[in-house]
């Protein structure tokens, strides 16, 4: 497999045009980070499955040297995925060509999404949890995008984004992910030069270290989520490795952190969370380029925002090592003493939530009044840049009994 060539380092956050600036994005095979349109441009990869062509894209590695020879992250902890859990990792082989001169082998998948179904979302009465919630997308009992080829340990991330040789529907999804927004064909370039196929994907604007990042959600074990991320349900992946369990011994999930009820307001900086996505963020319509309303919504900050626990850009290696993709959720929520006194502000470092939730329950707990962790279902997603100042160091340091 090959990925993109990396881009050329620049300076600056964003150019006229609207991109972000090449010296700001990790997975380096990332062609293009448009900020108007909130995609990010990769390479995609063809493979099959049962004879029918299918699409895929790469974000991670569990192999240091193969990770960066691809131009994609570092995860080492993709290595234990199939602890407990066999089929969370999908075995694949490859096929090439004996005339193949330069390029890559097709990789013939076990599993795949089925992208027919029709996205349902509507709010509840408090905007979350939603009145209705059926995902666009759903894998079969084989699907992972978590692969691992025959005759190799290395573990990649491979999320299939489309199915089909043509005519991909990037309005309504009956063929491709809810995220894909535009396919772009290869095409020869003169003797010697090829450019391959790329897909443009609505990103996810997330914290970090109290900085802005952005990332993709491509597949969520719960189905509720996979509707609200605008993801693939693959529910196999509930059983990966696992619970609650972040940087300990066997695990392959780091956390990430999800308000329910934080304070909403398209203009309002201190908007975050699920009722914020619900209400401010056009979760219910289908994101495409023609949708300037999603767009639009997604100009104001009307994602989730999210805060990503370990990343690759943090100083100590002991926590850039330990990023993974598949993110075990951490679903808070703040006290009606909170909301009344309007302390559930936007937050943006683990550590201060971590902190805030061991020492002011009051203020802050788990789901539903239960104490504050894990509530038992994963999203994968990849990070791939900051937009400002790259996250390097946590904001604060974790308080006695706060990473329990």
């Amino acid at each position: 497999m090959q990925a993109g060539a990396a881009l050329p380092r620049s300076a600056g956050t964003t150019s006229s045009s609207g991109l972000l600036a090449a010296d700001h994005l990790f997975v380096r095979s990332a062609l293009q980070v448009d900020m108007s349109n909130h995609t990010v441009r990769l390479p995609l990869h063809k493979g099959a499955f049962r004879g029918k062509t299918v699409w895929y894209i790469m974000t991670e590695a569990s192999d240091f040297g193969i990770a960066h020879d691809l131009n994609i992250n570092f995860s080492p902890k993709l290595a234990n995925m199939g602890i407990g859990c066999k089929v969370c990792v999908q075995d694949v082989t490859l096929t090439g060509k004996p005339t193949n001169k330069f390029g890559e082998a097709i990789v013939n998948f076990a599993g795949v999404p089925d992208f027919s179904p029709t996205r349902k979302l509507s709010a509840g009465p408090m905007a979350f949890p939603p009145a209705a919630a059926a995902p666009g997308a759903v894998g079969d009992a084989r699907y992972s995008p978590f692969i691992r080829i025959t005759g190799s340990s290395v573990v990649y991330n491979a999320p299939i984004v489309a199915v089909g040789d043509a005519q991909f529907d990037v309005d309504h999804h009956t063929n491709t992910a809810d995220r894909v927004m535009a396919i772009h064909q290869s095409k020869s370039a003169g003797p010697g030069q090829f450019f391959a196929p790329s897909v443009d994907i609505l990103f996810v604007s997330g914290l970090e270290a109290g900085q802005k990042i952005l990332y993709l959600s491509t597949e969520a074990s719960d189905p509720m989520a996979a509707t609200l991320e605008r993801a693939t349900f693959v529910p196999l992946l509930n059983n990966s490795s696992f619970v609650g369990g972040d940087d300990t011994l066997g695990s392959a999930r780091e956390r990430i952190f999800i308000f329910a009820n934080g304070q909403t307001g398209a203009s309002n900086p201190q908007a975050q969370g699920l009722a914020h996505l619900v209400l401010d963020g056009a979760a219910s319509q289908d994101a495409s380029l023609a949708n300037t309303g999603v767009l639009d919504a997604l100009r104001r900050d009307g994602d989730t925002l999210n805060v990503l626990g370990d990343f690759p850009s943090l100083s100590d290696p002991r926590h850039a090592n330990a990023y993974s993709p598949l993110w075990d959720a951490q679903i808070g929520q703040w006290t009606a003493k909170a909301i009344t006194e309007k302390r559930n502000t936007r937050q943006s470092d683990e550590n201060e939530i971590l902190n805030l939730a061991a020492s002011r329950p009051d203020l802050l707990t788990g789901k539903g009044g239960m104490p504050f962790g894990s509530v038992g279902f994963i999203i994968n997603c990849p990070t791939f840049a900051f937009v400002d100042k790259e996250p390097k160091v946590d904001l604060v340091q974790p308080i006695a009994g706060a990473q329990a």
